[in-house]
């Protein structure tokens, strides 16, 4: 068995022997959810032109003192401020609507009902309070220029990027190519008729929690606790879908029929403990050229193990945040805890509660929690302390 590690030396072990895959050009929408491999950057300025942020009047130099003043043509959203004021504004203030091109000479822009009368009128004189240069007008590249960094590598694409690039022109986005997996659950009491076993339950969490990481499930396989069974099954799903990883749940304990541990070890793996709980046992090691991730298998375990090492390795997993204790928390010795809880917001404030129920065979009284709150070995927190939190 190998030795203890911390849970940030086993996620680099994972990083290691999963290693990077090949990038691939998805399009924005395809891309959700996974991190850049390179930077992007922007094709153009955004925004494209001078736009008005107001339904208003657009002014120029002499219209910011205020007073009373002819009203000129209209320039409406997409329309082209040079065709219906060639020479740009001159004494008559323009009307413009919202996200309109400004025309040429504009300084700013004062809402129609800061004016007299406070509603747009064909003809008259409209009477403009004094207005600041640069009111309401959003500059050309005042969201990004072209040229710059858009979205930096390791950037996780989500709709504001979907939004971005479609508002720039950008049809590709550099990831690496979406992860793949075989999972692989099992054990003689898992899913057979007798009075002592129990249904597979880690299969489908192991599915689910994969696709919330967007990570490709290509085949789930059950084994007894058959050194050569599991063998011959791991063989035949390598062989037909070459996943990038195979993530396999319990059997790599000190049990004697720990059968993944048995197969798996011989081949130069790691099998050992993490300094954590749950999800102290771990295991990594490769198969056929293929990496393995072992999990441990009580189901609050493996859920924990895979949303710290398998989820933000292989896919994508929200990044941890801190928090304060909504009540004393005390941790154990040795091991560092990771508490199911519910993240909360107070205004300003993140606030982690710890739900009760710490076994690791607690799976329905899991289901309420939103996140994992780490509560340091040995370590004794008082309400309102800060603590780091996983969101779950």
């Amino acid at each position: 068995m190998g030795q203890s590690r911390t849970p940030e030396q086993h996620v680099d072990a994972v990083k290691a022997l999963v290693g990077r895959r090949p990038q691939v050009s998805l399009s924005p929408v395809e891309a959700l959810g996974r991190a850049l491999s390179r930077d992007v950057v922007s094709p153009g300025d955004s925004p494209a032109f001078d736009n008005s942020q107001m339904d208003g009047y657009a002014l120029g130099e002499a219209h910011l003192a205020g007073g009373s003043f002819t009203v000129g043509p209209s320039v409406a959203a997409g329309a082209d401020p040079d065709a219906a004021v060639p020479e740009g504004i001159g004494q008559q203030i323009i009307a413009i609507m919202t996200g309109a091109k400004l025309p040429r000479g504009t300084r700013a822009v004062v809402p129609v009902e800061r004016c007299r009368p406070p509603e747009f009128i064909e003809e008259g004189p409209v009477m403009v309070p004094a207005t600041q240069r640069g009111q309401f007008v959003r500059r050309r590249g005042s969201d990004i220029r072209e040229g710059a960094v858009l979205f930096e590598a390791g950037h996780v694409v989500n709709a504001r990027t979907v939004a971005a690039c479609a508002l720039l022109g950008v049809d590709v986005l550099p990831v690496e190519r979406p992860a793949s997996i075989v999972v692989c659950t099992g054990g003689d009491e898992v899913g057979g008729a007798g009075a002592a076993s129990i249904p597979d339950a880690n299969g489908p969490l192991i599915e689910s929690m994969a696709a919330d990481a967007r990570i490709e499930v290509t085949a789930r396989i059950s084994t007894p606790d058959d050194p050569s069974t599991l063998r011959a099954r791991l063989e035949e799903a390598v062989a037909k879908h070459s996943p990038d990883a195979v993530v396999t749940s319990g059997g790599i304990s000190h049990g004697k029929r720990e059968v993944v541990r048995q197969v798996l070890e011989p081949t130069g793996g790691w099998f050992g403990h993490v300094s954590q709980q749950p999800g102290g046992p771990q295991g990594l090691s490769s198969f056929k050229g293929t990496p393995v991730i072992s999990l441990p298998g009580n189901p609050v375990s493996t859920a924990v193990s895979f949303r710290l090492f398998v989820a933000p390795v292989l896919g994508h997993a929200p990044g941890t945040i801190r928090a304060e204790l909504a009540a004393p928390v005390r941790g154990i010795e040795g091991r560092d805890c990771f508490y199911r809880g519910v993240l909360e917001f107070d205004k300003a404030r993140a606030v982690a509660r710890v739900l009760e129920g710490a076994g690791s065979h607690l799976i329905a009284q899991s289901a309420a929690a939103t996140c994992l709150i780490r509560i340091p070995a040995s370590a004794d927190y008082q309400a309102g302390e800060s603590v780091a939190v996983y969101p779950w």
